[in-house]
């Protein structure tokens, strides 16, 4: 048997006996490690303050946003209602309003109380023709102001306007332009004549 073999493997595997200089060393890389701990949390201090100044910008931008809107709004609301009250206007012109049965009854009324002893032709002309008359150019100007609303509101009206606000407003301007139309050949009798009476 060997000894010297054994001698050679005991002395190869035991542990090397630790120095200062080793210890001084292990001392110092622990307090870097410490210190770069202490110092690596500064970090994301800063990214949470870029993100605060972010968030503020954000919400500084979605005020911004919400006041255009709200004028956007605001303005597309008006063209809306104006186009609406346009085609209301048109429609009224053409079917009558209670101001034009009002004037037309009380023409009416005139017509009877200045005409008593007049000729019939002249009966027929102030009973009836002033009160169809007068019915005409009532229409005749809700019918004006519906076409004025309705043009107002198309040339006016940004592009960038719903389509049905064009829409409604078109529909105003073409009430309104045959109401006047119509109003128009009523006044002047262009339509229908007043009834004659045979000499």
């Amino acid at each position: 048997m060997d000894i010297t073999k054994t001698d050679e493997k005991t002395v190869e595997t035991a542990p090397e006996p630790k120095t200062e200089g080793s210890s001084e060393v292990e001392a110092a890389t622990e307090a870097t490690v410490e210190r770069d701990a202490q110092a690596e949390p500064a970090e994301p201090a800063d990214d949470a303050s870029d993100d605060d100044s972010l968030e503020d910008d954000s919400l500084e931008d979605d005020s911004l946003d919400d006041d255009e809107l709200e004028a956007e709004t605001s303005t597309g609301v008006g063209a809306g209602g104006a186009a609406v009250v346009s085609a209301a206007l048109g429609a009224v012109a053409l079917t009558g309003t209670w101001t034009g049965k009002v004037v037309s009854e009380r023409e009416t009324l005139m017509g009877q109380i200045s005409s008593q002893s007049a000729p019939p032709a002249q009966q027929i002309s102030e009973i009836y023709g002033d009160a169809w008359h007068s019915t005409a150019l009532v229409n005749g100007v809700f019918a004006l102001l519906a076409l004025v609303t309705a043009v107002l509101v198309l040339v006016l009206a940004r592009p960038d306007r719903p389509v049905w606000v064009r829409a409604v407003a078109l529909g105003g301007a073409v009430l309104g332009g045959l109401g006047l139309l119509l109003s128009v050949g009523t006044y002047f009798d262009l339509f229908l004549s007043l009834p004659t009476t045979g000499s």
